[in-house]
């Protein structure tokens, strides 16, 4: 039987929305219920938390990056293994990229294809009755898009909030919950999002406070049932990207740590074996691994233990004499000569590319991006496209003399330039790959 699902949307990030959503899978966890959680479009540190808060794996579903085949297949998926699905926004519920009906990359998309109701997070500090004039808004902005209840954040006072829920409700719209302002509730962050799950400490204590939040300020039963089934048309996993070997070398640990969920599951489903290593820990890829792969990550906030790590750094060039090595955006950074680092220091990398990139001259990079391989290389065949996401603050201060490994191209085919660098058995970029393009 298909789950029951919810979309968790606000009007903006840092409305509170990943804190209702953590919290919320939580507390419906401790009732006993199997729940997962998704987020919509390219994040990779909310699945992390929404993985800790169930126990079950986190999804992407991004309506841009993923042909609806894909799309369908790991929405379906994911409904499957769980009885009920909470799908977190990205930034505000109808925020997404001009495109072509449906594919977007907004969570409104998905409210949309699924049916899926809305509960919309308000953060309402600086303002009373005017939630609801918000409120009203998202409810008629698009018929499709169904808001089913409301949930008041940031509210100062017991009068704070009956005067907000009442305006709101007198429109007809339920008001499910309303969250006191509390500063020890704020999520840490750093200059790419949230601090990762993995790295958070006492990351259990704070979910259950997060757990503990929901269930004395939310109606959970309520929320449960304004949810409605999740149940996707037919789809398939022929978009997804492939594995770019029979047993992969993947760096992980708190340098590299940003692999898309439906990536590494798709290659483990493919019947690929995982065989992860720590740069940190000064461990080379295992030399029966057939391709290497050095993820994305903070490598910047590292560049000193890596440059020091020699056993590493022998084990990837030795590798590299014979196999294909790829590095996504850090790991593209660590394949370059040199990493400066925030501070101004710049520390020897790999080598095994001609680039260096700069973590002191600070530039953000953000948004979809579409490839299409100038050669063959971890990602794919020549002339596949592959389209992806770019997010980050280096810049490149040294090109070298590779060849260029894509043509890019933003969100809505706007051609970007040459991309990526190759050499021999090694390639990098600083996009991220999410899916085989259509």
């Amino acid at each position: 039987m298909s789950a029951r699902g919810i979309i968790v949307g606000a009007p903006r990030s840092g409305s509170g929305k990943t804190s209702v959503t953590i919290g919320l899978l939580r507390a419906l966890a401790r009732r006993g219920i199997r729940v997962r959680g998704a987020k919509s479009g390219p994040d990779y540190i909310d699945p992390g938390f929404h993985a800790a808060a169930t126990g079950l794996p986190g999804v992407n579903l991004d309506s841009w990056a993923m042909p609806p085949a894909l799309l369908n297949a790991l929405a379906a998926r994911t409904a499957e293994d769980a009885d009920f699905v909470v799908l977190e926004s990205a930034m505000g519920l109808f925020d997404g990229i001009p495109g072509a009906p449906g594919r977007s990359g907004a969570a409104a998309d998905l409210a949309r294809l699924y049916g899926l109701p809305t509960l919309l997070v308000l953060d309402v500090s600086g303002q009373s009755t005017t939630a609801a004039a918000v409120a009203k808004g998202f409810a008629t902005y698009d018929p499709q898009v169904r808001i089913a209840g409301v949930v008041l954040n940031r509210v100062g006072s017991d009068r704070h909030r009956r005067l907000c829920a009442d305006a709101i409700e007198a429109l007809g719209l339920p008001v499910v919950g309303a969250i006191m302002r509390d500063p020890t509730l704020t999520m840490p962050e750093r200059h790419l999002g949230l601090v990762q799950a993995s790295e958070h400490a006492g990351l259990t204590a704070f979910i259950d406070k997060m757990a503990d939040m929901v269930e004395a300020s939310l109606d959970l039963d309520a929320i449960m049932k304004l949810a409605t089934p999740l149940a996707p048309q037919s789809g398939d996993f022929g978009s997804a990207l492939p594995p770019p070997g029979q047993r992969i070398a993947l760096a992980e640990d708190a340098a590299f740590t940003f692999l898309y969920p439906h990536v590494a599951a798709h290659w483990r489903a493919a019947g690929a074996e995982i065989v992860p290593f720590s740069p940190l820990a000064n461990e080379g890829p295992r030399a029966d691994c057939d391709v290497c792969w050095l993820s994305g990550g903070y490598p910047e906030l590292h560049a000193g233990h890596l440059s020091a790590a020699d056993h590493f750094r022998a084990g990837v060039l030795r590798f590299a004499s014979t196999k294909p090595i790829h590095g996504e955006c850090g790991g593209f950074m660590v394949l370059g000569e040199s990493l400066e680092d925030a501070g101004g220091e710049t520390h020897a990398m790999l080598g095994l590319l001609g680039h260096s990139t700069s973590f002191a001259k600070r530039k953000m990079n953000l948004g979809y991006r579409q490839a299409q391989l100038r050669a063959d290389c971890a990602l794919g065949r020549a002339g596949a496209t592959i389209r992806g996401h770019e997010f980050h603050y280096a810049r490149m201060t040294e090109t070298g003399n590779d060849e260029p490994l894509a043509d890019l191209a933003d969100g809505q085919g706007n051609p970007l330039g040459a991309s990526g660098f190759r050499r021999g058995h090694v390639s990098g970029t600083f996009f991220h790959a999410i899916a085989r393009g259509e």
